[in-house]
């Protein structure tokens, strides 16, 4: 006849006993807690990174347009020096000849062609302006979103502190900060 016995170790007596007993609620409340702050942590992060990637690319199309606006000046200016020669020309040359009206002809072709290059130019140096502003509201929002990020950090390091002490006040400031980044975060949402 065999008979089996089952001999129970510390650890089968331990996981036996926690199993008939409640979870300690104050660390669960502060894990539970601590993983939101994570998650809340990692958005406010990556917007952070993705408001100032944005800034930096505007930032970036505000310069290529400025190089864009300076050589339409450059060409408008050219076409100006142009004109001045001709008038010029037309000045010294005799009233009735076929070169003084060769002359007031390229006058008024440069006159012409100069409209629509300082138009261009004009239009250009507007999405330089654009591009500036769009920049400048990216970049405040990247230092919201950081300040939330840190706001959340801090409030995790707290809660970690407060699961070791069981500090009351503890958990209460880790609240307070917690609180604080998500506001901030919200601010950097609505801005956005």
């Amino acid at each position: 006849m065999s008979a089996e016995y089952e001999v129970h170790g510390p650890h089968d007596h331990a996981v036996e006993h926690a199993g008939r007993h409640d979870a300690d609620p104050f660390a669960s409340r502060m894990a539970v807690m601590t993983a939101l702050l994570a998650t809340i942590g990692a958005l406010c992060a990556y917007q952070s990174g993705n408001s100032e990637n944005l800034a930096l690319f505007y930032k970036n199309e505000a310069a290529i347009k400025k190089t864009e606006a300076s050589n339409q000046w450059n060409y408008y200016q050219a076409k100006g020096e142009k004109q001045n020669l001709a008038e010029l020309g037309a000045a010294l040359s005799t009233g009735n000849s076929d070169a003084h009206a060769k002359f007031l002809a390229d006058v008024d072709k440069y006159k012409q062609q100069k409209a629509p290059i300082r138009e261009k130019a004009e239009a250009i140096e507007k999405e330089v302006v654009d591009n500036d502003s769009r920049s400048e509201t990216l970049l405040h929002g990247h230092h919201r979103w950081a300040q939330a990020t840190l706001l959340i950090q801090v409030a995790i390091a707290l809660s970690a502190i407060t699961l070791l002490t069981r500090k009351n006040w503890l958990r209460n400031l880790s609240f307070v900060v917690a609180a604080a980044g998500v506001v901030t975060a919200g601010v950097a949402f609505l801005a956005a």
